[in-house]
């Protein structure tokens, strides 16, 4: 065992998606494109191979290949976060993977399929964050939803470094923030976690993953200014006129919460098509266009400084 840095990256964090191409194939070019992109654009870190990354969808032959290219194009920039999760036997291989090639940590994802107990839960997530030395984030969302108890057990080992909500239930994350405090990192993961920012920040959370980042970085990151900053007004217009109009669309079909990023991506001109793995399915016609006039109308108002042509 080494000793490493624990504590989790702050602020916004990206999630690279799976490029795939016409024939459904993983694009490692789009995808180091879409790493390039985050870091360029000032996002503090990168989770490769996450849900928005499918890593429901893809072989851990594949996953290696994203994990190469992540490091590639993060290393001596920004740290470096895998996903691991589902089944536990692929999820150690891929959290060997991870460890092999020189990531930071992982995020580990909900088990596959079972709904556990408090002690099967244990038992799932301290396997896989005692298999590695690497810093490890668990995901409350799903099938994985921590009670106090279990999460202060896990509290013991010290490859944990942080916990991620994407399940929205304030009374719990009010709890564990008081009673752990700064033990562990505060994550929001909640879907396009900006909707719910402002209510995440005063309980500790000092970071989010940015779904709309993949896109339009520039205006999550003038959004989350703005927030800590007090700027009521700011906040209010980036609601009325971005989150919000995304966030509704977003809402419409499952599955949008990974094949949206992807149609915002190629409508901003980034080296992305718009194909996802089942069971997710792709933006409809009719909902890329709604997309498509926000994010026009976004740009018009806020710039990009790292332009990108809209197709």
């Amino acid at each position: 065992m080494t000793t490493k840095r624990r504590q989790t990256p702050k602020g916004i964090l990206g999630f690279p998606v799976a490029p795939m191409d016409d024939e459904g194939k993983l694009d490692l070019e789009g995808l180091g494109k879409n790493i390039e992109f985050l870091v360029e654009n000032g996002l503090s870190s990168v989770f490769v191979a996450c849900g928005a990354g499918e890593m429901h969808a893809i072989s851990n032959e594949e996953y290696r290949s994203m994990v190469e290219v992540a490091v590639e194009k993060t290393k001596g920039k920004v740290p470096l976060y895998t996903g691991v999760g589902g089944n536990i036997t692929h999820a150690l291989e891929q959290a060997a993977i991870s460890e092999e090639l020189g990531a930071e940590g992982y995020l580990i994802l909900p088990p596959y399929l079972i709904d556990p107990s408090q002690d099967g839960l244990y038992n799932y997530l301290s396997t896989i964050i005692q298999s590695t030395d690497l810093n490890a984030i668990v995901y409350q969302r799903d099938n994985c939803i921590l009670e106090l108890k279990t999460l202060q057990e896990l509290c013991e080992l010290p490859q944990l470094v942080g916990y991620k909500d994407g399940v929205g239930n304030m009374e719990n994350n009010v709890e564990f923030t008081q009673v752990i405090g700064d033990r562990l990192d505060w994550i929001n993961g909640m879907p396009l976690a900006e909707v719910t920012m402002a209510a995440y920040v005063n309980l500790g959370f000092t970071s989010y993953s940015s779904a709309i980042s993949n896109y339009i970085p520039h205006i999550s990151a003038k959004y989350y200014e703005a927030l800590l900053n007090g700027d009521r007004e700011v906040v209010h217009a980036i609601y009325k006129g971005v989150i919000f109009p995304i966030h509704r669309i977003r809402k419409q079909k499952k599955g949008y919460a990974v094949s949206l990023i992807k149609a915002g991506m190629q409508i901003v001109g980034l080296p992305i098509t718009t194909n996802v793995r089942g069971p997710i399915a792709p933006v409809e016609d009719g909902h890329y266009k709604e997309l498509k006039l926000i994010i026009e109308n976004a740009l018009e108002k806020y710039p990009a400084q790292i332009k990108a042509e809209l197709v």
